[in-house]
């Protein structure tokens, strides 16, 4: 069970994944060693890893919502070579185990997202049925973190761990860009920012982006290593890409062990004229990690956390359901997450929750 100084570790690392373990140390009054060993401790009991993230329309992306149904037999074999992919995040198994539900990311204008859904998937023994969603919309989710993991630290702690950035910052190693700033709807909730589309990373950007996505605490000396650059040229990019808001580091970690035993997907199907209202309404319920805008019959997507069948059957019928606009819901429960947001690690995950995106 975590105690409360864990909770506050996890919430300091959301603020900034990067963050040195002496200043979180400093912001919550502990020694730097307790603050290195509560770390390893949850790494290897909760699953906890900082990655680091392209954030999606900054790099220029378009992500598909895929749900294939398989035979029991193919289905655990199936999700784990799909989350081998370095183009899937967020393979899960849900409802019984015979359907697998993954998100694709594409660059914008290329095939691959129809590539793996009508050439490579099609081929696999076992598949009954695939469905794909183009997300249109993300309300909430990416850089905007579950409520759930955000209520340890005080506001005056949390001012602490988003100091102004400096020059030379991060080959210091305080890391000190704070996650992308979203802004905020009439009732509060965090939205999407509708800005033009910004021009991709550069592609110099892409292997210090795939390491940081395995690793978001890499030492600078292992990031210059992947890159082959300086570790004062690899701060300076990874200032730039964090103040550009590129690139931001979110924290996976087994949602259970923050109370979340009951995960859900509500696949809702919402009036169009709804639709925004309901979304931003959505965003603001702090049961949800993930509110999206998708295609298809269905056209919005959420992911539930309770800590009991019991507290998801309240949410959908005493707060869902007094949403007027929504047409349908389906409730497809998650058994196990094979892959979170970062790339796969060599021992597999046990991996649950990260802002989809």
């Amino acid at each position: 069970m975590l105690d409360d100084l864990d909770r506050c570790i996890i919430h300091a690392l959301y603020i900034d994944g990067r963050a040195p373990f002496s200043r979180i140390a400093t912001v919550l009054g502990v020694s730097t060693q307790t603050v290195a060993r509560r770390y390893r401790r949850l790494r290897v009991e909760a699953g906890l890893r900082v990655v680091g993230l392209a954030e999606t329309r900054q790099a220029g992306h378009t992500q598909w919502m895929v749900r294939l149904t398989t035979t029991p037999a193919t289905a655990q074999t199936l999700a784990h070579s799909l989350a081998r992919r370095p183009d899937t995040s967020w393979v899960k198994l849900v409802s019984g185990g015979t359907e697998i539900f993954t998100l694709i990311h594409a660059p914008h204008g290329v095939e691959v997202s129809q590539a793996l859904l009508l050439r490579d998937i099609p081929r696999r023994a076992g598949i009954t049925a695939v469905s794909a969603h183009c997300v249109l919309h993300t309300y909430l989710g990416g850089p905007t973190t579950w409520r759930g993991v955000t209520q340890a630290l005080s506001e005056s702690q949390q001012r602490e761990l988003r100091p102004a950035a400096e020059p030379g910052d991060a080959l210091a190693g305080s890391a000190s860009h704070p996650r992308t700033a979203r802004p905020a709807s009439p009732d509060g909730a965090p939205t999407q920012s509708r800005m033009v589309r910004p021009a991709p990373p550069a592609r110099a950007d892409q292997e210090l982006l795939a390491a940081l996505r395995q690793d978001g605490r890499a030492s600078y000396a292992d990031l210059a290593a992947a890159t082959g650059w300086s570790q004062a040229t690899v701060a300076r990019h990874i200032a730039d890409l964090r103040a550009r808001g590129t690139v931001f580091f979110d924290v996976e970690i087994d949602p259970a062990v923050l109370g979340a035993t009951t995960q859900a997907l509500l696949w809702m199907a919402v009036a169009p004229a709804r639709l925004d209202h309901v979304a931003t309404a959505l965003a603001g319920h702090h049961e949800l990690a993930v509110v999206a805008a998708t295609t298809g019959p269905t056209n919005l997507l959420a992911q539930a956390l309770c800590s009991d069948p019991t507290e998801l059957h309240h949410y959908l019928t005493r707060r869902l359901g007094a949403l007027d606009g929504i047409h349908t819901l389906e409730t497809a429960p998650i058994l196990h997450t094979v892959k979170a947001a970062g790339t796969l690690s060599p021992a597999g995950t046990r991996l649950g929750l990260s802002s989809a995106s």
